[in-house]
């Protein structure tokens, strides 16, 4: 696990030297334990490591036998045992005991194929010599990040977009539109970032870089056809079999290594199944709060004591968050709203202490069907066919009288959810996300931008993204096609951004066994019914696990890593959030209407609605414009 960095010319002239090691020490959390460069005629690569595996000698940049090929690599590729034993039987010859170096063999024998061959997460960059070509690739479901640009000729890359930053000749103009896009969906999704001509290489592409010219191109998407036609009790024995084998792969570590539990079904099955692959007991780690309907404590303390697991705790507070937004920030380079990210740098801190790898229940929700929205699509379609003087006037109005459920994890979201029910008609029906969302629609948008902005905007984008997505799944189904684009977007957008910025951040390294592509693949062909049954999400997964788990923690229903953010907004964060927003030295005077921003804090405020969602992305904005919106 490293952060990477580097820069290649459209010729064999020097690079800037000084530069790299600008964009190299940006990302030294990334990789505590030492760094390296490689300076050659066109090109110069960098990387920062956390050592995991081959400590004493798996040292970057590698290079092949002959030093025509060099490689930096952020990631763990799970496979590489077999990986290395095979490279050797073909002839091969090793210098560490690593997977950075089989990449490069990997290469010699399959050339720009060679990302087809890993089983795990990955960015890497790979400079041939003899070409005078650079190849990047990021892994297929975007668990490691690869921010790019050219600027006079040179392209520049790094794991992290403030070390990009660090480093380029020229200040990039803001994106106005991807700052729009946020606001609907608390992320800016790929391959945008908050800069024109910044992107990020998308999930499951590779890119190369020869004389001056860039391409991109997939190489890897879920394919939901065709299901499987197996009997039930072979579907469940497989799964079995693959979640176990993941689980066992994610063990490799040379390092401490322990796992989050949330307390949900996701983690639980993951500290389960180590607990049975492990000779020590497992180490966990658990965040809470002080208001205990968001808490998931007591019940990751249940599936800790049944397991014996050695168990910590850490309890956020609201006194927490000031200083915690500026180093979220910070480390993610972008606006960016999800709230959960709050206690996972604190989680990942506690850990920190402990361990260096931490295992996770990522990517369960995408794969299985876990999210609530995904029962309630159906019920909003049906409704829809509904006469409008019904679903545009009456039940609207009758809604709207239900008492405001505040941000409460369970009840709160769906009756939220069904108070929104006056706006399904203005949200196209393929943009799951953006119909039970609570961040910007539409019509809010265009309220807050300033004039001037809003006529250069197009407010509808974020959903047309969302929308393209669900219309190209390789997929039949209503549910299918949603997952396809939860795992194209949300996914690759905002919790895998969450996960490696908040972990990195900590240097510890994260590990997702559901987001294993064979899990994740092998899960995509399940039909629909194994997924979903009534109001029931993830059914084969619970019904596979049900023998590994307490029956209240099966029977619990999903909550999610939310947080009070709307009650904090509301109490003893509503001065400050008002500062940031309409103080003197507010840093989005300029783009919003001061009118609608008092409107959404005295709205909240008072109880009539809740707006803590939207105020914090607000919030993040503004402590984003600060840091880098100049």
């Amino acid at each position: 696990m490293c952060g990477i960095c580097g820069m290649a010319g459209r010729d064999r002239a020097a690079v800037d030297e000084a530069a790299l090691r600008q964009m190299n020490a940006a990302i030294a959390h990334r990789g505590p334990d030492g760094d390296g460069f490689l300076l050659r005629p066109g090109v110069g690569l960098a990387m920062r490591r956390l050592a995991i595996i081959d400590v004493a000698g798996g040292d970057q940049p590698i290079a092949n036998e002959d030093e025509s090929l060099w490689i930096v690599f952020n990631g763990e590729c799970y496979n590489f045992p077999e990986m290395h034993r095979t490279l050797q039987e073909r002839g091969h010859t090793f210098r560490t005991r690593t997977d950075t170096e089989c990449i490069l063999h990997l290469y010699e024998d399959h050339g720009d194929d060679c990302m087809t061959h890993l089983r795990g997460m990955f960015a890497f960059a790979l400079w041939d010599t003899k070409r005078n070509r650079l190849l990047a690739a990021r892994d297929r479901l975007g668990k490691k990040p690869f921010y790019y640009t050219v600027q006079a000729g040179t392209l520049y890359f790094a794991s992290e977009l403030p070390a990009l930053l660090a480093a380029l000749p020229h200040r990039p103009e803001l994106d106005m539109q991807a700052l729009d896009d946020y606001l609907s969906l608390q992320y800016i999704p790929e391959p945008r970032t908050p800069f024109v001509g910044i992107h990020k290489l998308p999930a499951g592409h590779r890119l190369a870089w020869e004389n001056g010219e860039l391409t991109l191109e997939r190489y890897w998407a879920l394919a939901y056809e065709p299901k499987h036609t197996a009997p039930l009790p072979e579907l469940k024995a497989e799964l079995r079999h693959l979640l176990t084998e993941a689980v066992r792969m994610r063990l490799l570590s040379e390092v401490p290594l322990g796992a989050h539990l949330s307390g949900g079904i996701d983690s639980s099955i993951i500290v389960a199944l180590m607990a049975g692959l492990m000779d020590a007991p497992v180490k966990t780690f658990s965040v809470g709060f002080e208001e205990t309907a968001f808490s998931e404590l007591p019940h990751a303390r249940r599936v800790a004591e049944r397991y014996a697991t050695v168990h910590h705790e850490f309890t956020l507070t609201y006194g927490d968050i000031p200083a915690t937004l500026a180093d979220i920030t910070r480390h993610i380079g972008e606006p960016f709203a999800d709230p959960s990210a709050l206690p996972l740098l604190h989680l990942a801190r506690l850990t920190r202490q402990h361990v260096t790898v931490a295992l996770n229940g990522d990517g369960g929700d995408e794969a299985f069907g876990g999210y609530w929205r995904y029962w309630l699509d159906p019920w909003a379609d049906a409704y829809l066919k509904l006469p409008g003087v019904l679903t545009r006037r009456l039940l609207p109005a009758a809604l709207r009288r239900l008492p405001d459920r505040g941000d409460k994890p369970v009840g709160g979201s769906v009756v939220n959810g069904l108070k929104r029910l006056e706006t399904l008609a203005q949200i196209d029906r393929r943009a799951s996300l953006l119909r039970w969302g609570s961040y910007f629609s539409p019509v809010q948008k265009a309220v807050l931008w300033r004039p001037e902005f809003q006529a250069a905007l197009d407010t509808r984008n974020a959903e047309s993204l969302l929308a393209a997505a669900w219309q190209d799944a390789p997929a039949r189904g209503r549910l299918d096609r949603t997952l396809y684009g939860d795992n194209t977007t949300y996914l690759p957008g905002d919790l895998l951004v969450k996960a490696d910025r908040m972990t990195m951040a900590a240097s510890l390294e994260g590990r997702s066994p559901f987001l294993d592509h064979e899990v994740a693949g092998w899960a995509a062909r399940l039909p629909e019914q194994y997924k979903l049954r009534g109001r029931t999400g993830k059914w084969i997964l619970c019904e596979t696990f049900k023998d590994l788990l307490p029956p209240e923690i099966l029977g619990r229903g999903k909550q999610g890593f939310g947080i009070p953010v709307g009650t904090w907004l509301r109490g003893p964060l509503a001065g400050w959030s008002r500062e940031r927003l309409l103080g003197s030295a507010s840093p989005l005077a300029g783009w919003f209407e001061a009118a609608a921003l008092e409107r959404l804090l005295a709205e909240h405020a008072a109880g009539r609605a809740d707006h803590g969602k939207r105020l914090y992305a607000l919030v993040m904005l503004a402590e984003w414009k600060m840091q880098f919106g100049g």
